[in-house]
């Protein structure tokens, strides 16, 4: 081993890829890189990323440690060091053109040294009180802090519970203040930062802490971050890193009352009203000095000071999941939503889920900063899609009716108590709202979509007179949506409703015309059957329609050419809909990858990776210099896996799933091996097969000898579905009844495509019947073709519209057939049942460890041969007794 390599502790003898894989990674991370790693589940790519990254983050700060102790030496040399780190940081400022005195600039350059070596030992000395504290953590020594929080009588948190609960108590000012938007003045925003954010609390700014050094990883959702944390717990570092996960106040919140909400808007805006209502305990005397007393307002009794710097540094001495972290907060009473977010300056390991870290305005009040850090997104195969998706948004005409009517009646009733400006703002957010109902309509009686750009949606909905930036400034600085929220809830049932009468909103004939949509779906809520209304009425109010209102207020003011607006209107304005698409992700992207350090992009199967890199690293500025890709085989030895490309059925017709011919009787043969996992291009091909099945007697047929399942569309229902699947195999392994076995019918993209495990006996064969290419008609996806077409390059003979279409199509096979091996000691067949995949084009497509053991085959005979000689030897050959479990069924014609 070179002196010079890095050294990776590993919980055992790593396999030579994963050695691979993490010197790659310690590369890019040293040298700053964009990297597109692959590494096949199963092949312990989550071990190597943490030992990989750990062990950089161990080497990064032991070098600063000992520059730093260099230059605080001393030796003569000291000087001539400072002089020279100096001179890195400041060799981008102009030296000045007149000539300065030679004690002049001996004064100034001592200066600065002695300014850089302070500098340098607060830093030590911050860091040394780090460690020491974090030691004493782990030790369960007693921890004495010195907060400079005044204290209260008793434990805040039982203080805050009775308040919480005692009738009697309350705030004494005005109860409807708190409804009240504060006077804001667009000109001056020294100001607005004032009146609205007020100053902070002086408890929480002894908690703040500089961002030391760290590691952010995030993954798609909570179960795979909680796999990462085990992983953590597992690998050498378990006992010294400080490890912060975090999650959604709907995940972490501990409070049972807040928790019985259900939706995520809800709990939102309960938590973060009783967070202002404890900054606004303190008692305030009227007229005459005497208290008035107001309603009680509800305040958490999990947000102690105290609590949170407790739960605090608890969560930085051990590694703890977020269940592990939620049954911790409950013992000591503390809020771990607030608790994890104090954590992250001082913490090294952040693990949170995508949205956390994509969103600039979810990262920014989270507390992230990614400025000189390092970001690994692992299970990235989506990322493009997961940024769309993020950043995209959608309106329903219900949702703007609702949203009108609810702000109309606030500024109605408020009108005396609001200032100018804000009531200068509402009447542009209403003129705004009401241009978009305008331009749904409601004339036509059938499904009309039209696409947009967005300059040219603003003129049709004649609202490009108002400055949306202005406006989504107002209520970013206001909170108008939050107030708004509380407003309905506290009077529903007083009169105030969420969507009003038609005559409270006709105040003249001029607003008469500019709310005829609006009148006219308000007129429909009336008229409709009270069953029919219902459903859809408690859909709406599940969510904040002002708030949704604002998102799409927010997406409206992206470049004109990075998006457009999807209209689909119909009879009804309530049904029709607007929808914001995101074309260029790389817009928000690029900030990511210019503040982060180093990017790592992770993943099992992130072929093919050539639209990636354009759409998101090109586009986005990074030079081809910065990005770096590896891509690593699989642990299992070759005779464990056999891909067959099966070009022709039985009958020697060509088998090509295209739209036009997929339903032709010589497409539905299927060939089951042992435990089968059969992949469909959609729910509703799957249907029709079934159908066709189940009418000519197949499924009869195939039903006695396999049990039938199929993928549920609910996602609420899939592991009962599994659950069964599973038990069905194993009884068929040790039973010697009629059934040898189990056929799963799933769908490409659907609920068990990802993050789903077909190990061992679950998934011996995984049949993918055709090619499942998008549906080329969507609106979307025709824009988003164009889009690239002319803005990116194009390469191969192929526009970048039609590769994207490719792409599209082979990352969704890609991330079906890796459901298989996900061991060492795995193995399966693959069936790709479709003569399509034998194009070269496509072929390249599959992941390299799936490609380089792939055969073609253009007849039937051949391919079923090679599948039955490969079943007769081992590993593949089944080592129980009997050979009832690995026959073969043939399903031919339908």
């Amino acid at each position: 081993e070179d002196a010079g390599a890095p050294h990776f502790p590993f919980p055992y003898q790593p396999y030579p890829i994963q050695e691979q894989f993490m010197q790659a990674l310690y590369g890019a991370l040293e040298h700053g890189k964009v990297g597109i790693f692959e590494s096949p589940t199963g092949t312990g790519k989550s071990l190597s990323l943490i030992c990989g990254a750990l062990s950089w983050l161990r080497d990064h700060e032991e070098k600063r440690r000992q520059e730093a102790d260099r230059l605080l030496q001393g030796d003569g040399g000291t000087s001539l060091s400072i002089s020279s780190s100096l001179s890195t940081t400041t060799s981008s400022t102009p030296p000045s053109s007149s000539a300065e005195p030679d004690w002049i600039t001996d004064f100034v350059q001592k200066k600065a040294e002695r300014d850089f070596v302070s500098k340098l030992k607060d830093e030590e000395l911050r860091r040394k009180k780090r460690e020491e504290h974090l030691e004493m953590i782990r030790n369960n020594s007693q921890l004495k802090y010195a907060l400079k929080r005044k204290s209260c009588e008793d434990d805040e948190a039982v203080k805050l519970l009775q308040l919480s609960k005692d009738p009697q108590e309350g705030e004494l000012n005005n109860p409807e203040e708190e409804l009240i938007v504060a006077e804001y003045e667009s000109d001056d925003e020294s100001k607005t930062k004032n009146k609205f954010c007020g100053g902070d609390d002086d408890d929480e700014d002894d908690l703040l802490e500089e961002h030391v050094t760290k590691i952010y990883y995030c993954s798609r959702t909570h179960s795979q971050l909680a796999q990462f944390v085990h992983e953590v717990q597992k690998s050498p570092f378990s006992q010294d890193i400080s490890l912060v996960p975090l999650g959604s106040r709907q995940n972490m919140c501990v409070n049972e009352e807040v928790r019985r909400l259900g939706s995520v808007q809800r709990i939102n805006d309960r938590c973060m009203e009783m967070q202002k209502n404890k900054h606004d305990q303190r008692p305030k005397e009227v007229e005459g000095g005497k208290r008035k007393r107001g309603a009680p307002k509800a305040v958490c009794p999990y947000v102690g000071a105290q609590g949170l710097q407790t739960l605090r540094d608890t969560v930085l001495g051990a590694v703890r999941d977020i269940e592990q972290l939620l049954s911790l907060a409950r013992e000591t009473r503390s809020c771990p939503y607030y608790a994890t977010r104090l954590a992250i300056p001082p913490a090294q390991l952040v693990v949170l889920p995508y949205q956390t870290v994509l969103h600039e305005g979810t990262r920014r009040a989270s507390g992230v900063q990614l400025k000189g850090q390092v970001l690994i997104i692992d299970e990235a195969h989506n990322l493009s899609d997961v940024l769309s998706c993020i950043h995209s948004s959608e309106l329903t005409g219900a949702q703007l009716c609702r949203a009108h009517s609810q702000l109309a009646q606030y500024s109605e009733r408020y009108r005396s108590r609001l200032k100018a400006k804000n009531l200068m703002y509402i009447k542009q957010i209403l003129f705004v709202v009401e241009g978009l109902v305008r331009v749904l309509g409601g004339k036509c009686v059938y499904v009309l979509t039209e696409l947009l750009t967005i300059n040219n949606f603003l003129f049709k909905a004649q609202i490009d007179n108002i400055n949306l930036f202005k406006v989504q400034r107002y209520f970013e600085k206001s909170m108008i949506s939050r107030k708004l929220c509380g407003f309905i809830e506290k009077y529903a049932g007083t009169g105030v409703t969420s969507h009003t009468q038609t005559s409270h909103t006709q105040t003249a004939n001029k607003e008469n015309r500019r709310t005829e949509g609006l009148n006219r779906y308000l007129q429909t809520l009336q008229k409709s059957p009270p069953g029919q209304q219902g459903a859809a009425e408690e859909r709406e109010l599940a969510a904040s329609p002002m708030m949704q209102v604002e998102g799409f207020f927010m997406a409206l003011t992206n470049a004109n050419t990075d998006g457009r607006v999807v209209l689909h209107t119909q009879g009804n304005v309530a049904v029709s809909s607007m929808k914001f698409l995101l074309l260029n992700p790389a817009v928000h992207f690029s900030q990511v990858l210019k503040d982060c350090r180093a990017v790592i992009i992770a993943g099992g199967t992130m072929q093919p990776v050539s639209d990636f890199k354009q759409e998101l690293l090109f586009s986005a500025g990074v030079g081809a210099e910065r990005i770096i890709e590896f891509s690593c085989g699989h642990v299992i030895p070759p005779e464990n896996i056999l891909p067959i490309v099966l070009c022709s059925g039985p009958s020697g017709q060509e088998l090509e799933f295209t739209f036009q011919n997929r339903d032709t009787p010589h497409m539905c043969n299927v060939y089951v091996f042992v435990c089968v996992v059969c992949f469909f291009p959609s729910y509703d091909y799957s249907r029709r097969i079934l159908e066709n099945w189940d009418a000519s007697g197949v499924l009869a047929r195939l039903s006695s000898k396999k049990k039938i399942f199929q993928e549920p569309k609910k996602a609420n229902q899939v592991e009962k579905v599994l659950n069964e699947f599973s038990r069905t195999i194993q009884r068929c392994a040790v039973d010697a009844g009629t059934l040898s076995g189990a056929l799963l019918f799933s769908v490409v993209g659907g609920k068990m495509s990802e993050g789903i495990n077909f190990s061992d006996d679950l998934g011996r064969c995984i049949v993918m019947v055709g090619m499942p290419y998008p549906n080329i008609k969507s609106p979307e996806l025709k824009e988003k073709m164009a889009y690239l077409d002319k803005n990116l390059p194009h390469s191969g003979g192929r526009s970048p519209g039609q590769a994207l279409i490719e792409n599209l199509c082979m990352k969704a096979v890609n991330q079906s057939i890796g459901r298989a091996i996900r061991h060492r000691e795995d193995y399966a067949c693959i069936v790709l049942c479709d003569r399509r995949y034998s194009r070269p084009a496509t072929l390249a497509k599959l992941p390299d460890w799936i490609r380089a053991h792939t055969h073609t085959h253009t007849s039937f005979g051949p391919a079923f041969a090679s599948l039955r000689r490969k079943r007769a030897t081992s590993p593949l050959g089944y080592p129980r007794s009997g050979d009832r479990t690995s026959d073969w069924i043939l399903l031919e014609g339908c």
